[in-house]
């Protein structure tokens, strides 16, 4: 196709500026149609966005001749259904992440995709903003020389009590709690940097008992036979921290996943800082990258494949936990 028409299922908050300016903004991509269940909410959506045509049912959306491709913002317990309907319907797929709850759902999806003939994308969008691209180069070009080891720290404060449970914060839904929402995004990252996990060891706990959800982790990773790893992500902490140090043999490289401040160099030359700012709409590099396959003229670094690693590495440090909750998923 020359032009991607874009549907988008599940206008919530992260299509306002995350991502729903990026398919209108993209080259060789329009924004056609939106669903939301509450129509009302689609027509205001739509209105504010100037996106032609609104639906409150997502058959209608799916049925639209001209919508090309589809985008799905919805809850991830939702992700494996839409895509699957989406790919029957004939439309490529864009997924927000996690790609979906567990590792089987993802399976389904590809097979999905696969019956179809048609690409899937995962919104992993770390892998295209220029931050991360940087540190790609750096890492790549011997910045800090070979790679032999990294470590990730992520905590935030337990959620106050007393307050309705976020969807994000209920495994029935998101698939587990903040773990899940936030350090898919650091571990998809490292995959794309490092090299796939081959292998990972972990635990769960949870601390605050703020929700069913688990509030700390750590495990210990291998990537390739190089590199070893470990991470402890804590949403129960008396503090806020975001850490990922990269080791190699001639320095390191130090940054934040969520964070727009330098990053942080050391190596033989000095200590330098490096400055890598956040683009306006922050998927809009990799939904150009996604337009870009879909009109043949480049390739996207997230797809359905790479993002079932990142599923297995999360249903790995959470088996213990899952079971020991009685957390299923149908």
């Amino acid at each position: 196709m020359d032009t991607v028409r874009w549907g988008i299922i599940g206008v919530g908050d992260v299509t306002e500026t995350k991502s729903g300016p990026g398919f209108r903004h993209a080259q060789r991509s329009e924004l056609v149609a939106v669903m939301r269940r509450d129509g009302a909410k689609a027509a205001d959506y739509a209105r504010r966005h100037e996106v032609p045509r609104w639906y409150d049912d997502a058959e209608d959306l799916l049925g639209d001749p001209e919508v090309d491709a589809v985008y799905i913002a919805t809850p991830p317990d939702s992700h494996r259904d839409y895509a699957v309907r989406a790919l029957a319907a004939g439309k490529p797929v864009y997924v927000e992440k996690p790609m979906a709850r567990t590792t089987r759902e993802c399976e389904e999806m590809l097979a999905a995709a696969e019956r179809a003939g048609l690409p899937l994308f995962v919104a992993y969008y770390r892998r295209s903003m220029p931050r991360f691209v940087t540190v790609k180069e750096l890492l790549d070009g011997g910045a800090i020389g070979q790679v032999h080891a990294f470590r990730v720290e992520n905590f935030r404060p337990a959620p106050a009590g007393g307050e309705p449970v976020p969807w994000r914060l209920r495994p029935e839904i998101s698939g587990g709690g903040h773990f899940v929402d936030l350090a898919s995004h650091t571990l998809d990252l490292l995959d794309h940097l490092l090299g796939p996990v081959t292998q990972v060891h972990g635990h769960a706990l949870n601390i605050s008992g703020s929700s069913q959800a688990e509030d700390t982790v750590s495990g210990t990773f291998r990537v390739g036979s190089a590199v070893v790893g470990t991470g402890l992500w804590c949403y129960a902490a008396g503090e806020d921290r975001d850490l990922v140090e990269i080791i190699g043999t001639d320095g390191t490289l130090t940054f934040s996943s969520f964070g727009q401040e330098p990053l942080l160099l050391r190596n033989d030359a000095g200590v330098r800082d490096i400055e890598a700012p956040y683009p306006a709409t922050v998927q809009q590099p990799l939904i150009q990258a996604v337009v870009d396959e879909l009109t043949g003229v480049g390739v996207s670094p997230s797809t359905g494949t790479s993002a079932i690693r990142t599923a297995r590495v999360v249903d790995a440090l959470l088996a213990e936990y899952r079971t020991e909750y009685g957390l299923t998923f149908a």
